[in-house]
Order: structure tokens, then sequence, then C-alpha cells
């Protein structure tokens, strides 16, 4: 058998040439414990010590001032960091610690200017400064207090990146432009590099040794590659020694694939299309869309002088109806401009006739008596004065609508809502760059972009706390571009490892443009009707899944299971999004009410939120149950109050301008926000669809959940056979088998007996007993309040099917008075029924 000839791998601690330096290099606690030494022995510098020692002291003061003591600071951190080998926080951190370095060269400066009457050792800082002969040139050598302008710059732009871009994005003219552009050419992107070609031999050097050496890492006792090697070794590989192997890998690296729990794959590289510092990174491996894909925010028309105008045009208005009042506050929004309106004073005043000491009246010239007018009473106005002329201000402003928020939530004045005569597009890149959005981020688990109030201000919310969102609105109003927004801005800051999408578009084209994102926890978006009670059944036994694993590791919601899921994949969140409501309803009403409400109820705790939307907002859509577990709601411009009423339980959507105007009633708050949703186009779409589904994310993908979506249609299919549904489409109520097994059991049934063995409200037992009769169970209304059942053989139920086609037929002769047949006989009085009318209120 042929020798294998390898090559002997040297030993730790030989040293062949400069080897020994290497090795030193690669021992970074013993450079972190040189510079802890050296930050130490600094000290006698400093200390009254004669000879060479207080020479070089003296030197270092004078060169330094009282920045030594910073000296020692630094020496002894850098020390400290090198030696636990805390590269990653070095890492994250070297903007910040760079920002620092430039700040102690400003402090320097501002040290430079300042002449103590001490001394350090032998250097009076009263000569050199406490700056020393650094801080003293940078004070006031021309070329040092431009370097020291350039470090202020410097320092400020590192340690508040967002604030420097933000005032020079503010900064009017071509001094904007030149210094925009000076910032993003020559001093941010460069900056950046250079300080990663800086910390990178630091953060080599600060590597443990078997990171750096393979042939270390392959002759480590006990790890895979020793275990291979030795395979490899042993000659040509027999089952026998297959199987050894395999067993000995897994003995000894116990993360392996199969033991271990499964990760997110490695972050692969970027684009060479996009600047690498513009694409920001999530922590499980996936790579996040850059703020460029979206369009940039256009500036606002200002409106002062028209404003100005239109505020003393309400308070004249106000004045001819004898109602006093002023205009405190202006907020001018993108589409209407609120006017903070202070209601005045009611006075009452009265005729006195003037008296002298005797009490005779006094005489004016004219022989007339004297009087003076005197106030007897002042009392505030009153609110409802000034919301009655709501009409009379739209009229003499010559808007189309006016919205009276009376008072305004936190401030004491009546809100009045102008429409202004042109409106501002409210866009997601200029929400999401707002300083409210960029600190919601810190604390939202599923942060979106609403839009802009009245006053301009970002209107940002969290997902997971509302914690589900019923939408509705009239066609055109922005009910489908709200619903992308939202989608659009998780999928701006979410990965498929965090969130998974659950998508039903009965139109098939609203949510077309989603349907090849990663996101998607099934693999297509469900169209199809007969397969949303499939769907919905899905994500409820998700939901039950996750409540037993929180059950079997002791948490509450999925939040703590995710903080104690150190090392294994995190537990995605699910958003469930329905973009029309109402056509659910009316395939399989109960079924979908009952599968919402459930969701609604129980799902917030285990990450799964809904997202409904509808436009077509009338209590057979949005029902009582619905509405009492959907908190967050959002309305857009209906047709009517009632509509208004049914979202909102108040009006005012009625009188919205439409083009994402719309009334946001936040969950912890009862009166509604009026908000200017943001516009996302579908170039912006179809850009951030296009990152997700690039090449980039080719060998990343994310698990399906169709077993699951399948295994639960199945279920729904065999329990719509058990109950006898129509076609096995699970479309009927299932209480109507309950209203026929109680039929069979009494001869006479009644609405309210239905409302008492069913525990219904009345209209849903009047419903039930309609539905009886139409099918032959129950005979037709005879004025009182029990019905004959009819159930029994078949031709008492053909009978009552005759009885009931021929009461359809019969012409009353006075409503709520039986008509004479003439005849006595049982059958003839069982055809003597009138046609009562079914007009029901439903809920």
């Amino acid at each position: 058998m042929a020798r294998t000839s390898r090559r002997r791998a040297p030993r730790r601690g030989s040293t062949t040439g400069f080897g020994g330096i290497g090795n030193f290099l690669r021992r970074p606690e013993l450079i972190g414990t040189l510079l802890v030494v050296l930050a130490a022995a600094t000290v006698p510098y400093l200390l009254p010590f004669a000879g060479v020692i207080a020479d070089a002291r003296d030197g270092v003061v004078q060169l330094l001032g009282l920045h030594v003591f910073s000296l020692v600071v630094v020496l002894a951190s850098a020390g400290i960091l090198i030696g636990f080998r805390w590269t990653a926080w070095v890492s994250r951190q070297r903007r910040h610690l760079i920002g620092g370095f430039a700040f102690l060269g400003v402090l320097a400066g501002l040290l430079g200017r300042w002449y103590p009457d001490r001394a350090v050792g032998d250097i009076d800082l009263a000569v050199h400064s406490a700056g020393g002969d650094v801080g003293r040139a940078l004070a006031s050598w021309p070329a040092g207090v431009a370097v020291w302008i350039l470090l202020g710059f410097t320092g400020f732009a590192l340690l508040w990146p967002k604030t420097a871009a933000a005032m020079l994005r503010g900064t009017p003219g071509a001094i904007g432009r030149s210094a925009r552009w000076l910032w993003n050419q020559h001093l941010y992107r460069p900056l950046g590099r250079g300080l990663r070609y800086a910390f990178t031999p630091i953060a080599r050097l600060m590597q443990p040794k078997r990171d750096l050496d393979p042939e270390f890492t392959a002759a480590r006792p006990g790890s895979r590659r020793a275990v291979e090697t030795v395979a490899e070794i042993a000659g040509p590989a027999t089952p026998e020694l297959t199987e050894a192997v395999a067993a000995a890998a897994a003995e000894a690296d116990p993360m392996s694939e199969e033991a271990a729990p499964a990760r997110p794959a490695k972050q692969i590289e970027m684009d060479m299309e996009t600047p690498a510092d513009e694409l920001r990174h999530s922590e499980d491996g996936w790579q996040l869309p850059p703020i460029t894909l979206l369009g940039e925010e256009q500036g606002r028309e200002s409106r002062t002088v028209d404003n100005a105008r239109r505020a003393q045009l309400i308070v004249d208005t106000l004045d001819s109806f004898g109602v006093d009042s002023s205009v405190v506050q202006i907020n001018e929004g993108p589409t209407v401009t609120q006017f903070g309106v202070e209601p005045g004073w009611d006075v009452k005043n009265k005729l006195v006739t003037e008296r002298d000491a005797t009490g005779r009246p006094i005489l004016d010239d004219d022989g007339n008596p004297k009087t003076n007018e005197v106030e007897v009473s002042r009392t505030r106005i009153r609110v409802n004065r000034i919301t009655a002329l709501q009409n009379d201000l739209a009229l003499a402003l010559a808007a189309p609508a006016l919205r009276i928020e009376a008072p305004v939530p936190g401030k004491p004045m009546v809100g009045i809502e102008v429409p202004n005569s042109s409106t501002s597009t409210v866009t997601m890149r200029g929400v999401m760059e707002s300083n409210s959005y960029q600190k919601s981020l810190e604390k939202f688990a599923l942060p979106i972009a609403l839009g802009a109030g009245v006053s301009g201000d970002p209107v940002v919310a969290d997902l997971a706390t509302m914690p589900h969102v019923l939408i509705a609105g009239a066609t055109g109003a922005g009910k489908s571009v709200c619903l992308n927004s939202i989608i659009s801005g998780l999928l701006m800051h979410l990965s498929p490892e965090q969130l998974r999408l659950v998508m039903i578009d009965p139109k098939r084209v609203e949510l077309a443009d989603f349907a090849d994102i990663p996101h998607l926890t099934f693999s297509r978006i469900v169209v199809e009707m007969d397969q949303v009670v499939g769907t919905l059944q899905a994500v409820i036994n998700e939901m039950e899944s996750r409540y037993r694993k929180f059950a079997k590791v002791g948490v509450r919601n999925i939040k703590t299971y995710n903080d104690k899921s150190a090392g294994r994949s995190l537990m995605p969140y699910w958003v469930v999004v329905i973009d029309e409501l109402a056509d659910l309803m009316i395939a399989a009403p109960y079924q979908v009410e009952q599968q919402l409400v459930r969701l609604a109820q129980l799902a917030r705790a285990t990450g799964i939120h809904l997202v409904v939307a509808t436009q077509r907002p009338s209590v057979d859509v949005i029902t009582g149950l619905i509405k009492a577990n959907f908190p967050t709601r959002i309305a857009f411009a209906v047709a009517s109050s009632v509509d208004s009423r049914t979202v909102l339980d108040q009006g005012g959507a009625e009188k919205l301008l439409g083009r994402g105007d719309m009334l946001y009633v936040p969950p912890d708050e009862q009166k509604p926000k009026r908000v200017q949703g943001v516009f996302v186009s579908d170039e912006e779409i179809r850009a951030i669809v296009g990152f997700w589904t690039a090449d980039r994310f080719a060998n990343l993908q994310p698990e399906k959940f169709d077993d699951m979506l399948l295994a639960a249609e199945r279920d729904v299919e065999q329990l719509a056979a058990e109950s006898g549904g129509p076609g096995g489409g699970g479309g009927e109520d299932p209480l109507i088998q309950k209203a026929i097994e109680l039929a069979r059991e009494h001869e006479t049934l009644s609405t309210s007996m239905l409302q008492r063995k069913l525990r219904i409200g009345y209209p849903r037992a009047a419903r039930t007993m309609d539905e009886l009769e139409d099918r032959g169970i129950v005979g037709a209304g005879d004025g009182t309040s029990s019905r004959r059942v009819l159930l029994g053989d078949e031709s008492s139920t053909s009978e009552g099917r005759t009885l009931v086609a021929e009461a359809a037929d019969f012409e009353p002769v006075a409503a709520g008075v039986v008509a004479d047949g003439g005849d006595d006989d049982e059958e003839s009085n069982s055809r003597k029924l009138l046609k009562f009318p079914k007009a029901f209120d439903e809920e």
C-alpha cells in the first residue's frame, strides 16, 4: 500500500525568521497588557520626579496640556478592549469612537484659549495654555482655527449623521446644494471607507487564532476537520468506515446540521449597483432595501398669506352671527389647514343712570339724565354655537366641506379644518426619514408609516400594538393605496425571517404586485373564494400551535419567546391582509365572521395580526362582533354618515376629501385623527419587490407552509360534508342545523324560543325563522308568536310547503285582520293566512 505523504504542521511556539513577531502579534492579550502597563507607567510622568522622567513629562504636558490625562484614559481603554477581544463592539462603535476623538480635538482648542494660573510639573499653564501647544495652535493660528472648525463639523457629523444630513437638506439655495454635494462626494463616503480601512487590521488582530489559522483549526483534536483528515489518511471509504466517521463527526461537533437548530443562510455579497454604505442589514442574514428605492419628498408650497386671509374671514363670519372668537393657532397640513379658534366671551351690559349723593339723576347739558353702560355678566361662548355655524363658515370660505373638531384634544380651542386650494403629496420616504419614525424603529416591532397629520407631523404606528386594523372607504378614496403603503413599509424594515404575509385578494389585481416576494407564508396569494375559509383555518391552526409552544417554554407572548430563543431561529410575525371583506362575507358569512373574530380575540399574543379592508361598510359586512374586536380603524371618504358611524361609531368620514384623506382612530384613543395617507407609486412598489426578488437572494429560500394550508382545507371540507353544507362549501349557517333539531322536539316554534335556546339575538333568530319557513319546516306566521312545525312524514312536509306557497298568493283584506274564507274546516282556516312583511332591522 502506498504511503500517503503529508506536510507536517509547524509546532506552536516555534519561530522561523520573523515568526516570533508574528506569534506575538497573534496574542492580543499581550498587547493589551502592554498598553495597560504603558498607561500606568505614564502616571509617574505627571508626578513631580526629577531627572529624565521629569523632562519627558514636562515635554508631554507642554505639548498636550491637560489632555495628558485624557491620553492615560485612552491608552487604558484601548488595552482593555484589545485584552478582552471586544471586536464586535469596536466594529459597531467605530463611527462614535472617531467622532469622540474629533471632539477631543475641539476640546483641546477650547482649552487652548484658557490660561489658568496653575502649573503641572514645571510647566506653567498660564504661558502654554490649558490645552498645551497643540490647543494654543488650534485656537490662535489661522490654519489651526480651520482645522479646529473642521474637527467640530466632523465630530458632529459622525455622532449625529441624520441630524447633520437634515440640516444640510434644510440649507437653502446654492450654499445648501454645495454643502450636500461636498458631504456626499468628499466627506461621508470617503470617511466611511477610511474608517473601515483603519479598523480592519485592528479587528483581524483581535480575532482568536483559531479563526485565522486554518491549519490550527484542522489540527484541533476532536474537530470535524480532524475526523475528516483521519478518514482521508485511512484510505478508500467503505460503508462501515463511512458510518463510523459520520458518528464520530456528529459526536465531535454537536452543532452539526442534524443536531443544530435551523439558522438563516450566510449573508451574501451586496450588488455593485447600490453603494454599500446605503444598504442596511438585518441581523438574520438578509439585506434590507435602501431608502433610495423610494422617491424623494417634494417641497410644499407656502400658503402664509392665504391662511392669514382665511383666519380673518373666519373671525369676521363668526362675529357677524354674534359669536366672539379669535384664531390662536394655524396648523398647515398637506391637504387641510386647521385653524384653532378660541371662543370669546358673551358679555351682557345694561344702562345705569348716574345719580348724585342725594339720589337725584345727573342731567347733561340738554337736560337728559346721564347713563353709563355697566357689565352685568360675562360667560364663555358655548362650543355648540360655533359648530352650528359649520355650513355658514363653509359658504364664507367657499370650501366644499368643513370639519370641526370640538375641542382639539389637549388644547383649549376648537379646530376648524379647511381644505387647501392645492394638496401636497405625502411620500413614504419623507415619513421614514423623519425623527419620529427613526425613534420608533427602536421600540416598534412592526412599524408602519400612515401619513401626515393636519399640522404636517408624521403619523407613525406599531401594528403589533394596534393589534388589528379595519380599513373602510368608497371606491377611489385611497383604501388600496393604504394597503400597499402598509405592506411596503413592512417590507422596507423586515426580512422573511422576521415577517410572513398571508394575502387574500378576491379581486385578483389589488395585491398582484406582491405575488413573488419571499415574505409570503404560502406559495401564492389566495384569490379563490372557496379557499378563503381554509386559509383562515390554517392561520388559526398556526395560532394554536404557537400557544402550545408558549406553554411548553413558559412564556406569554411572542416577544418573550423570541428573547428566550437565543441561538435558535426566531418566530416570525404573521400579518394577514384581506383586501375586500364584503366578498368574503357574501360567500361564507358565518364561517368568515367566526374565524375573524377568533383570530382578533386570541392571535395578538402569538404575533399574528389582521389588516382587513372593505369598500362597503354596511352592517352585514362589518358586524358588531367584528367591530368589537378591531379597536384600530381607518375610514376614508364614504358615501353617507350612516357608513361613517358603521366604521367609526361617529360621523365625519362623509366630509373627507378623498385621495388619501382619512380619519384614523388609534387603539388608545376614542376620537379620530385626520391624516393624509402616504402615497406609494407603482414604480416604488416594483422597485421594492424587485429588490426582494433579485438574484442576490437566490440561495435563501424561506420555508413555505403549503402543507398546512392543504391540511386545513381538507379539514374544512370534511366538516362541511358532515354538517350537510351545500356542495361541501361550508356556506350554511351552523345554527340552522340546531334550529332544525329544536323543531323536531316541539310542535310549535317561535322566535323568542330560538333566542333562548340558541342564545342569539333577535335579528339572527328572525333570519333563522325565515330560513326554516323557506325550507318548509315551519308554517307561515299567523299573527301570533308561535308557528306550527311541519316536520314529520313526507306528506306533512309537502303540505306545509303547499300552505306556504298558497299563503304567498293570498291577498289580505286589511293589515292585521284574518280574511274571511267562508269555510270552517281546518284546511280552509290554514289557508286564511296573511302575508306579513319581513322588516327586521339587522345589526
